[in-house]
Parts: C-alpha cells; sequence; structure tokens
C-alpha cells in the first residue's frame, strides 16, 4: 500500500523555525492522513475476538498518521500512527477517543496503520467497530518518526506521543469523515500500559482544560520501575526488555555506565546501543543471530548473567544509589492521584510483567490515598478457564497473547458506563 508524500515534511517544520515561524504546534500533521482500507463488520465478526468484543456495530476506516511530537529531551521531532474511525450508516453519531499505546516492539519499522497488524486489528474490534474512534501511536523511533532511537520506558516522552497522538488524531477526524463528542479515555497494555498511565498523570496534572479524560485502563503495565529492579530473578522476557531500558536511559540519563563493556559482556556489548528497536531483526531473529541470548534455552537468569557484567547487575540490586535504579524511580507512577474513573488489569500469573510488583503495588498506593474511583481486575481466572492450567508449556504465551483480550475487554466494560 502506497502512503501520500509529506505535506509538511519534517524539513519544512524546521525551515518554518529557521525563518521565525517557530516550532509546528505538537499534534501537527506532517503528512495528509491516508486511508489505507476499510475493515468490514463482516471482517470483525469474522475474526478471533468476536466473543469477546460482540457483534461489530460499524466498519472502521484504517487511516494513517504522520504528527509532531517531541523527542525525551523536548527536540523537534515526529511520531507515527493510526487512526481508526467507525463508519457506517449506523455509526454517524459523535465518537469518543479512546488513545491507545502499544506494548514493547522491537521491529523498528513496525506501523499500527496496517490493517493487517494483530494489534491493530484488535483495536479495531473491541473499540472502532464498537462505535470508539481510537488513536495508536507508533512512539518516537519507530515508522515515520525520525528520532534516532526509542526511549523505552521513559514516562515522560511516552506520555507526549500518547497526548499528541490526541491532538493529531483531532486534526484528522473532519478531512476522514468522521466527528469527536469531546471525550477522551486512555488504555495501553504491557509497555503501553505504562505509557498510557503517564499520560493520564500529564493530562490530568497540566492538561485537563485541553482533554478531557473521563477513564483510563491501563492493562499489564510496569508502574513500578523501581520496585522491579529489587527482584532477584530475572522477569521472562529479560533478555529483550532490560538491554532495551539500560541503553535506553543510558542515551536519556547518560551516568548509568561510562563504557558499555562495564555494563554488557562480550559478545553483547558490541552493537548493543544501536540493537533496539532493529530495522530488520524480530524477537526471533535477536535470538536466533546471536544478537541477544536465548539460543540454547537460557533461562532469564541465565540470560541475565549472559548479558550483564555481574557488577553491574549486582550494584542494581543492592546499591540504593545506583544511577539505573535511580533512573528506573523517575519512571515510577506510583505518585499521582487519578480523577477520573480507573481500571487496573492484568493477570495474576504474568510471567512478564509481575502483577505482585506492579499492579499490587500501584493499587496499594492508590488506596493509601483514600481513592474511590479505581479498580483492579485479575484475569486469569479467564485466561485458566480458555486455555487450561498454566505450565511451563504455555507460559510463554501468557503475557502477549492470553491475557490482553480478556484485559481489553474489561477496558471496554469501563469505557461503555462513561462513554
Amino acid at each position: 500500500m502506497k502512503t501520500m508524500k509529506y505535506g509538511l515534511s519534517i524539513l519544512g517544520v524546521a525551515l518554518l523555525a529557521a525563518c521565525g515561524g517557530g516550532d509546528a504546534p505538537h499534534g501537527s500533521l506532517l503528512d495528509s492522513p491516508v486511508l489505507l482500507h476499510t475493515l468490514s463488520k463482516a471482517q470483525l465478526d469474522g475474526g478471533p475476538l468476536a466473543p469477546l468484543s460482540g457483534k461489530a456495530k460499524c466498519d472502521v476506516k484504517v487511516i494513517s498518521l504522520n504528527y509532531v511530537t517531541p523527542g525525551a529531551k523536548g527536540e523537534q521531532s515526529n511520531a507515527s500512527g493510526v487512526l481508526l474511525l467507525p463508519s457506517g450508516a449506523d455509526c454517524t453519531a459523535a465518537a469518543p477517543l479512546v488513545a491507545y499505546a502499544k506494548g514493547t516492539d522491537v521491529q523498528k519499522t513496525r506501523t499500527l496503520a496496517n490493517p493487517a497488524d494483530g494489534e491493530t486489528f484488535l483495536l479495531a474490534a473491541m473499540y472502532a467497530g464498537q462505535g470508539y474512534a481510537v488513536v495508536a501511536t507508533d512512539y518516537l523511533g519507530f515508522a515515520k518518526s525520525n528520532y534516532s532511537y526509542h526511549p523505552y520506558l521513559h514516562a515522560d516522552s511516552e506520555a507526549t506521543s500518547v497526548i499528541d497522538s490526541i491532538r493529531a488524531a483531532r486534526n484528522a477526524v473532519s478531512s476522514q469523515g468522521g466527528k469527536l463528542n469531546g471525550k477522551v479515555m486512555l488504555t495501553g497494555y504491557s509497555q503501553g500500559g505504562h505509557a498510557s498511565m503517564a499520560a493520564h498523570r500529564a493530562i490530568e496534572k497540566s492538561l485537563s482544560s485541553e482533554i478531557n479524560v473521563v477513564a483510563g485502563a491501563h492493562l499489564a503495565g510496569p508502574y513500578n520501575m523501581s520496585g522491579s529492579m529489587k527482584i532477584p530473578d530475572a522477569i521472562a522476557g529479560y533478555q529483550f526488555f532490560v538491554p532495551y531500558l539500560v541503553t535506553a536511559w543510558q542515551k536519556i540519563y547518560g551516568n548509568l555506565y561510562s563504557n558499555v563493556s562495564d555494563a554488557f559482556k562480550a559478545p553483547y556489548a558490541d552493537g548493543i546501543e544501536s540493537l533496539l528497536p532493529s530495522a530488520t531483526l524480530n524477537y526471533t531473529t535477536l535470538v536466533t543471530s546471536g544478537k541477544l541470548p536465548g539460543i540454547n534455552g537460557e533461562t532469564p537468569n541465565q540470560a541475565r548473567d549472559a548479558l550483564f557484567q555481574t557488577s553491574f547487575s549486582s550494584d542494581i540490586l543492592t546499591n540504593p544509589n545506583n544511577p539505573t535504579f535511580l533512573a528506573a524511580k523517575k519512571n515510577d507512577l506510583l505518585d499521582w492521584s487519578p480523577k477520573s474513573q480507573t481500571m487496573l488489569c492484568s493477570g495474576s500469573g504474568d510471567p512478564t510483567v509481575p502483577a505482585a510488583v506492579h499492579q499490587s503495588v500501584m493499587k496499594a498506593a492508590f488506596d493509601a490515598k483514600g481513592l474511590t474511583n479505581v479498580t483492579s481486575v485479575d484475569v486469569h481466572p479467564y485466561i485458566e478457564a480458555t486455555y487450561g492450567p498454566i505450565t511451563m508449556a504455555n507460559i510463554a504465551n501468557y503475557h502477549g497473547t492470553y491475557a490482553p483480550p480478556f484485559c481489553h475487554a474489561q477496558a471496554k466494560g469501563l469505557f461503555d458506563l462513561v462513554k
């Protein structure tokens, strides 16, 4: 599928600034939005999510976006994404807008502006086909973004990427035949749960007069980043997620290590700082190519010990002034009190983002503030009822495959109450 060339290029934005026009407003569109495809109700009803989403009420337009958003240090930059608009004779009313943040992605070229993408189809089936407009960001450093890296699990830039996607959707919707009713819901899964909560916090702190957030459903997010640094055993997927955040935070804060070989062991130190996200490799080929450990079936602890210098990883565990731990504290989300309806959802058996470390601690922090507008949902019983007992044979599917649809169904249930 071909996309239109920039109506206003990044170079054009820079020239405007140089000529005294100032930076383009956040959320400004850099490309004319492109209608890529329309998913029919029949297509949505024929997909695997129909039992959870219910029968589709609307066709869904899949529209590409490319918009202005700042980098991790406030630099002028951009991100791309997708706008999913409900359409059809029964779907002409002004729609509430769901802003979605995706989970961890290691493929630099991937965009959610792709009707064949499984995550995009989930959003279309669960929300847009039910009458919600949806905007989903690709984040900094992915797809059309000109940013040189992805600031992984950096709360502030995640928040601005999501917030500016809302502005971009508002700028695009009328030209695509849609209308918005002014109500905004926030959701995201895994890394996206961290991003959606960071955006929720930022909007309610500073932008509530611009963006009317009526609910947030934050799904399987790592909200307690500093607490996760003190877990003695490595999480499932450690060889992807932890090098990703260490190298990203080094670029942002500059003090996690003095030399890459002080943190990483050979052969992984060579090239690790530019490895993630990758222009050519995916989760499987990152391992089979030897760029990351795992080809020999290493356990998470073995992968950690193969990747990191023992002195580096042990200091994170034991030193309260360790720079990586302090960077994690900067990206914790335990310090706020949501005003709108808020839901936390995950599965209690999740081996990648353990609920006991993140969701339970987050809920306890909200409870300690006396909040009554926050609910916490465990979808583990639904997972086991559908897939059977979780064992070593199927636990790898838990976080990325089993839990997301059930948590999205819970999120939609909340959004239906406030739309």
